[in-house]
């Protein structure tokens, strides 16, 4: 089995899209719209498609926000710098909620970056 995509809800496609391409540095590996059922899908990700795991970014027609509720955790990116990764993502336009530095009871360095529907990007220094 492997892991293939984790769909997220968004209000505004062309939004979300141009912050995982352009802010995060993802390529668009497909976009599809389903009139009929009144939903586009976009899948975004780094490198092939086939090689690693996508995001799923869900725009259901009429739909321009989501309550996130207290289940949604975040999704991981691996960085080499993460002090960096945030003064590139903010150069770029994007939210840095939590700077980089040491976890909580550990010593991993993690940042949080947030998209525009408000969902958490935790980068991973490795």
């Amino acid at each position: 089995m492997k892991i293939l995509h984790t769909m997220l809800r968004v209000g505004d496609m062309d939004r979300s899209i141009a912050f995982y391409t352009e802010v995060l540095g993802m390529r668009l590996h497909r976009k599809r719209d389903y009139p009929d059922g009144k939903f586009t899908l976009a899948f975004v990700g780094y490198g092939e498609e086939e090689s690693g795991a996508d995001i799923e970014l869900t725009y259901n027609y009429g739909v321009d926000k989501y309550e996130l509720g207290t289940a949604y955790g975040h999704v991981a990116l691996a960085v080499p710098d993460a002090a960096k990764a945030c003064d590139e993502i903010r150069h770029r336009g994007g939210r840095v909620v939590r700077e980089a530095g040491p976890m909580k009871h550990g010593s991993t360095v993690i940042a949080f970056v947030e998209d525009p529907d408000g969902y958490k990007i935790e980068l991973i220094q490795r």
